[in-house]
């Protein structure tokens, strides 16, 4: 190249997805941090919300009520610039009330036709409140819109706006009245979040800032079209063999055939192919919220639980031998 001219633009696309992550990191950091302004003590929780919205999933919060569930997806949709709405789910709320309902009309040369209304799901953030309260009528019509991001109505498609994500919370110790969700419509949460008590510092300062005049109202950080931005940039981060070798050697370590010798007559059922791809989308997006463009196998560890927790579940000899989940995952993992 001759001094004075003009650099030729880049074309490859390592360095395409290098420019766009440049502009997004500082934008997905700011986000970050925005929420942690007003969700105290839960920095954890923070993160694998996001991630389930960079990944472009839905996810599953466990935990008891008061932990603020609600206020973390209202604030998760003002940061990213979505249009967020709540369901409280009971046992006698119908499909129609979420997906909609069509309606007759009538104008004014008394000619009649129908209209369909929507239901509160056409939002981009739905809150769907201790789901396993509703029954499973209602569950499968909300879970078939998380997977085919579309409801039909009297024989009419009807598209869900994008991006669409759905954040379902469940009480762990409740459960009478209510309706577990089966393992296939568990699988298309992306993580299960347990969401737990903060701890004492996290708790003192909750006291303080939450009980006083201080406005804690959380401020728009992105837009909708740069989420879509950074959820595209998400699928087109490489991923390195050795992630691929240890994603691939987890999940189906964690099957009650073919897997981990260890864990033979343990299992029931373990994780499918979509829970490999769960976590190759999830390690992308948890590379990315920490300032990096290639995730590592520390993030396949660190993910391994949320993942593969709500995808498997133990025999009754394991389970009266104290066996559980989260440990299962734990022994899996170290072994990467």
């Amino acid at each position: 190249m001759t001094s004075g001219s003009i650099p030729a633009p880049a074309t490859s696309l390592d360095d395409g997805i290098v420019a766009t992550a440049e502009a997004c990191l500082g934008q997905v950091g700011q986000a970050r941090d925005a929420i942690h302004k007003v969700i105290f003590g839960q920095e954890k929780v923070v993160d694998l919300a996001l991630i389930t919205i960079l990944a472009g999933g839905h996810g599953l919060l466990v935990g008891l009520p008061g932990l603020a569930k609600t206020k973390l997806v209202e604030t998760l949709g003002t940061v990213l610039g979505l249009d967020a709405r709540r369901v409280q789910f009971t046992p006698d709320l119908m499909p129609s009330d979420i997906l909609g309902t069509e309606i007759l009309d009538e104008d004014q040369d008394r000619r009649r036709s129908f209209r369909f209304v929507r239901g509160p799901v056409f939002t981009q953030l739905l809150m769907a409140d201790e789901i396993n309260r509703a029954s499973p009528r209602t569950q499968s019509a909300l879970l078939q819109a998380m997977q085919e991001n579309f409801v039909s109505v009297a024989g009419e498609r009807h598209d869900l706006p994008r991006p669409f994500h759905v954040l379902a919370t469940q009480n762990p110790i409740e459960q009478e009245g209510t309706y577990p969700l089966p393992e296939a419509q568990l699988d298309r949460f992306l993580l299960e979040i347990d969401v737990g008590y903060p701890d004492r510092a996290a708790e003192r300062r909750i006291l303080i800032e939450t009980t006083g005049v201080g406005d804690h109202t959380p401020q728009a950080v992105m837009s909708t079209e740069a989420l879509l931005t950074a959820q595209r940039l998400v699928r087109r981060l490489p991923v390195g063999d050795a992630v691929v070798d240890a994603i691939l050697d987890l999940v189906r370590s964690a099957r009650p055939e073919g897997g981990d010798p260890s864990l033979k007559g343990k299992l029931l059922w373990g994780p499918g192919p979509r829970a490999s791809q769960a976590l190759t989308l999830a390690v992308r997006a948890r590379a990315l919220i920490e300032g990096r463009v290639a995730p590592s196998v520390a993030d396949v560890k660190a993910l391994a639980e949320p993942v593969l927790k709500h995808r498997m579940a133990l025999s009754f000899a394991a389970r009266a031998d104290g066996e559980t989940v989260p440990g299962i995952i734990a022994q899996l993992a170290a072994k990467l």
